[in-house]
């Protein structure tokens, strides 16, 4: 992998990320654009204990442009996009309308590809290796800034889930503080280790591999499952075999073997509902452990993928029990989910 680093015309970080070496890139962005202005602030909730980020300068953000206007695509025959080079493999750039900003954290973009018309799943595996690669990169570079305290690398695609640009692409939020899902599951994997002396995911994870019954596949270094308790219709977690606690501490076996699984996953994803349907939204969520905290090493790096959609044309949406008091009610039983999800392979 080659990574290039370079800026934006307002001053925001751009960087390459290339299967060859070889590749120069040395395009400046020639746009016209004023600094980045934004207005994040993260508040507290008294009640809950939980965190907010308010950011007003959201509301200009580019809202489903058509596809020759897109500004995740390279720039091209005189049109002057987010990325400056004519063609790329995958590139991660500062957010220039972030949810989260200087001492509140820092969002960036992640585009997969430069094809328009693509998805994660339709890159091959070398690809996706690199995304891996840039995604432990970032982990990386954003640990070692003073605000941040977690890295959340994730995809949203469809726009069932609200997905405003069509380009295949993910984004990275490096929080200055742990979020309250991570802090559930610590707080969860404490009380299982004061009572067993055991890790919490280390149990999980035999515990799907003992009953099988919701195991998706499993390879020698990965297994997915849906949940024995999913919140979402169709719901995967992948976990490396190898408990570790973040993309940066993945071992080589590790690595070469996740693009075949997640790729497979995604195309699983995209049959569940039949060959007519469209694309199935979904959400892709890495969990990585907090920076500085003593437990880390307690933590298991995993992704969530889950989809909103419950059936052929209907979507799973979060009402009175869900968004009023945290209670999800699954329409399709997890072993239901994960024996088609076997059913639908595609290898």
């Amino acid at each position: 992998m080659k990574k290039t680093s370079t800026r934006l015309a307002d001053g925001r970080e751009l960087v390459y990320y290339d299967a060859r070496d070889h590749v120069v890139r040395d395009a400046v962005d020639r746009r016209p654009l004023g600094p980045v202005s934004t207005t994040s602030e993260v508040r507290r909730d008294p009640l809950l204990g939980d965190r907010v980020a308010v950011a007003s300068h959201r509301q200009g953000r580019t809202y489903h442009p058509h596809a020759d206007e897109c500004p995740l695509c390279p720039s091209r025959d005189g049109r002057r996009s987010e990325i400056p080079d004519d063609d790329y493999d995958v590139v991660v750039f500062e957010n220039r309308f972030p949810s989260l900003a200087g001492d509140s954290g820092r969002c960036e973009v992640v585009c997969f590809t430069s094809d328009h018309d693509a998805s994660f799943a339709d890159l091959d595996e070398d690809r996706a290796a690199l995304v891996l690669e840039a995604w432990t990169d970032r982990t990386a570079e954003l640990a070692g800034l003073p605000a941040v305290r977690q890295v959340f690398c994730f995809e949203n695609r469809g726009a069932e889930i609200g997905v405003t640009l069509g380009h295949p692409h993910g984004q990275i939020y490096a929080y200055p503080f742990t979020t309250p899902r991570t802090e559930l599951m610590q707080r969860s994997a404490a009380a299982h280790r004061e009572a067993t002396g055991r890790n919490l995911f280390d149990d999980v994870v035999e515990r799907e591999r003992a009953e099988a019954e919701r195991v998706v596949l499993e390879t020698g270094e990965w297994i997915a499952f849906v949940p024995y308790a999913a919140h979402w219709p169709y719901e995967v977690h992948l976990y490396p075999k190898r408990r570790v606690p973040d993309l940066r501490a993945l071992d080589d076996a590790a690595r070469t073997g996740f693009p075949a699984v997640y790729l497979e996953l995604l195309r699983r994803f995209d049959r569940i509902f039949g060959d007519g349907e469209p694309p199935t939204p979904y959400v892709a969520a890495w969990h990585q452990a907090p920076f500085g905290d003593p437990a880390r090493d307690d933590f298991a790096l995993h992704l969530e993928l889950f989809t909103i959609r419950r059936t052929s044309g209907k979507l799973k949406f979060l009402a009175g029990s869900e968004s009023g008091m945290s209670v999800f009610i699954n329409d399709v039983p997890p072993e239901t989910a994960a024996r088609r999800l076997r059913e639908v392979a595609t290898t």
